[in-house]
């Protein structure tokens, strides 16, 4: 029998993951190639032969995802497997039926298929949304499972936009760390956090070469913390799953893709930003948990916000800078930045959109349901350029830099600015600390409180 011919639909993440992990010695199959969307500059690259194994001598080409119903044809294509996340369960089928409509069957590969199993317990975090509050939970774990005297190694959902070889196997224990692997702005936002607080984070291409690294770090590891990206399932199989929920999305939960499967995936669910959401959105929510997922157990939490400096707010007219993708592709309309700007008495929020530049610009252009906000975006040194002159460009007393990182430390803000911080804070029970003491006694873990 001839191998099928399949091509992966990706964007530069949970592709190559299902290859590695479905494909990559499967002599059933050939990929023919790879398809990349929601991140600029990945198409017209290959999967390097160094990574791709014995099968693939020359690596793999990486096309745009628009080129799939001619690629289908000219390849001879039998299978497309979906394989990136956060869109609507309607894009998922729109892509389905041109994948139909050209010739191809349609796949998506299961959690099962493409989990890894641990020797190390494994808490895994994940969202039905990108901005839902993952980071941040990830964070909260983290402390208390410190507090508990336990050695955690963080494991980031991949980001690997820069040379695929150079990023197999990537640790992060110091800020230099982000120079040494030319991290994007999109990275240092999840790294950076990690890494002030101490800890250890790995991310890269090859997982199941980071899983051993992270098991066998050398300033030790009794937990692995899984730190999701987008709404997508784990790459390590979960001994437990916490998805966090929005109620500023309701309804969102269950008509994403995968975010679905997280939640029902989910042992915990965290009811995220309770502090701020309308009531009526947070028992919608609470319905759709109950009746996707009846036993999981559920927490509420609020995301408090705090800033450096209120009188750079204070009746000032400012532009709010937010984290780019839950703008982008997470589709959110209000962010840390916004209510710290209500919150501290802005007397306006700047438009950015008459001043952007370049590859800002055209951000705008492919996501025009942004609004008056400004994505963090830096997926490469133009684009983080332009984004340093959007920001000087516009008419604006101040700035909210609302991202996870210190964006004063990467480009030069020519105007007064102030950064804002959240962090998870439970309210009321169950919460975290007590879900976590039942995991660690049931793994009988080595628990030293500090």
């Amino acid at each position: 029998m001839r191998k099928k011919n399949v091509i992966i639909i990706g964007a530069a993440g949970r592709d190559f993951h299902n290859f590695n992990m479905y494909f990559k010695d499967n002599e059933e199959y050939k990929v023919v190639g790879f398809t990349a969307a929601q991140i600029p500059d990945i198409y017209g690259r290959k999967y390097p032969a160094e990574l791709a194994g014995e099968l693939y001598h020359e690596g793999i080409p990486i096309y745009a995802e628009e080129e799939l119903p001619k690629l289908i044809k000219e390849l001879k294509v039998d299978d497309c497997v979906f394989s990136y996340s956060d869109v609507s369960y309607q894009h998922v089928m729109g892509v389905g039926a041109i994948v139909n409509a050209a010739g191809a069957n349609f796949m998506m590969l299961s959690p099962d298929k493409t989990m890894l199993k641990s020797n190390k317990p494994v808490v895994a975090v994940g969202a039905v949304r990108t901005g839902c509050g993952k980071s941040q939970t990830s964070r909260r774990i983290i402390e208390l499972l410190m507090q508990m005297g336990l050695k955690v190694v963080a494991v980031r959902h991949p980001m690997p936009y820069g040379n695929l070889v150079a990023q197999r196997v990537q640790r992060y224990a110091e800020l230099s760390d982000l120079q040494k692997y030319n991290c994007t702005v999109e990275e240092m936002e999840e790294y950076e956090p990690h890494i002030v607080r101490g800890n250890v984070i790995y991310a890269g291409v090859d997982y199941r070469e980071i899983l051993k690294a992270a098991e066998e770090d050398p300033r030790g590891c009794d937990v692995i913390l899984w730190d999701g990206g987008n709404n997508d399932f784990p790459f390590f199989s979960p001994d437990l799953m916490v998805t966090v929920a929005d109620p500023h999305r309701p309804g969102h939960e269950t008509s994403y893709y995968p975010g679905e499967i997280t939640l029902r995936l989910a042992n915990v669910v965290v009811i995220n930003k309770i502090d701020t959401a309308n009531p009526e959105n947070i028992q919608r929510v609470r319905e759709s948990i109950s009746r996707v997922n009846p036993d999981a157990t559920v927490v509420e939490a609020a995301s408090p916000i705090s800033v450096d400096d209120p009188d750079v707010i204070r009746r000032r007219r400012v532009l709010a800078i937010e984290d780019g993708p839950t703008l982008t592709h997470g589709e959110m309309k209000i962010g840390a930045g916004v209510i710290a700007a209500k919150r501290y008495g802005a007397t306006e929020i700047v438009d950015p959109r008459p001043y952007t530049v370049g590859r800002i610009a055209e951000t705008f252009r492919i996501y025009p349901n942004i609004g008056s906000l400004l994505p963090a975006m830096g997926y490469g040194e133009q684009q983080l350029k332009d984004m340093e002159a959007t920001i000087n460009n516009t008419d604006c007393d101040s700035v909210v830099v609302a991202t996870p990182i210190d964006l004063g430390r990467i480009i030069n803000i020519k105007k007064p600015f102030t950064r804002v911080y959240y962090e998870l804070q439970e309210i009321g029970r169950p919460n975290l600390e007590e879900i976590l003491s039942g995991f660690v006694k049931e793994h009988n873990l080595p628990i030293k409180v500090r």
